[in-house]
């Protein structure tokens, strides 16, 4: 195997291991999914386009690979999967538990495995569909023994669809365009259809002074390390791996 997909397989590892806290940490804010996931995504707008000042990046391209304006479009329609992904994701834990939710957001690498041959010139895998049979298999089971948690397993199926839906997106741009740039325009997507969702649709919007202290301490965590980091480096790795791969790890 080369040197540099060990490495983006270690890189990718670390990257799990950061979004493992992801879960614990939405149970520990205190707000509710839609808020929770707009105070994320400008958090880490901001903290991604610090970076980019310092690090003298072009939002426009490096001179190889310019933006079109059609391109900076599809990143923002990616961002907008991004943002529902992560409204689905907390709200699933929000009105079931984490167990619940990550047990659902373990069948992307299926929903990956369905859907990258459709858009993708790569073709079906047998083994990764076999995976899904057998993940098909312990969802029934879940659906019968945790019946109570029908909202939270659908939310929980929901966000894992939109999560495979986002990587497919994803992996393709990788290879051509710089991570940071990708993030930055899909994470500030994220925050304008969020802006959009507390002026048309029935959700309170959350004061930052009606915060706890705590609540602010777990929010820049999620936000620095957990999205503005990890989310450049899962992009990243991007480059070398493939969408299914990414997706089975993390799952």
């Amino acid at each position: 195997m080369p040197d540099d997909r060990v490495v983006n397989y270690l890189h990718l590892h670390l990257i799990v291991f950061i979004w493992g806290f992801t879960a614990v940490l939405g149970a520990l804010i205190s707000i509710d999914s839609i808020p929770l996931v707009w105070y994320r995504m400008l958090l880490a707008v901001i903290f991604i386009f610090i970076y980019i000042k310092i690090k003298g990046i072009s939002l426009l391209g490096d001179g190889v690979n310019t933006l079109s304006r059609k391109r900076i479009l599809s990143f923002c329609l990616a961002g907008c999967v991004i943002a529902l992904h992560w409204v689905t994701f907390f709200g699933a834990i929000k009105v079931s538990n984490v167990s619940i939710c990550l047990a659902m957001m373990s069948t992307g690498a299926f929903f990956t495995a369905l859907l990258e041959p459709l858009f993708t010139p790569k073709k079906f895998v047998g083994y990764e569909l076999i995976f899904g049979i057998i993940i098909i298999g312990a969802l029934y089971y879940i659906f019968t023994v945790e019946s109570n948690y029908i909202e939270g397993i659908l939310l929980g199926l929901t966000s894992a669809l939109l999560s495979a839906v986002f990587s497919i997106m994803n992996v393709s741009w990788a290879k051509v365009y710089n991570p940071t740039v990708i993030s930055f325009y899909e994470l500030a997507s994220g925050v304008v259809l969020l802006s959009l969702f507390f002026l048309i649709l029935p959700v309170d919007f959350v004061a930052p002074v009606a915060l706890s202290i705590y609540d602010w301490l777990w929010l820049g965590i999620l936000a620095s390390v957990c999205t503005a980091y990890a989310f450049i480096a899962s992009v990243k790795v991007m480059k070398v791996l493939s969408a299914y791969t990414v997706m089975l790890t993390i799952n």
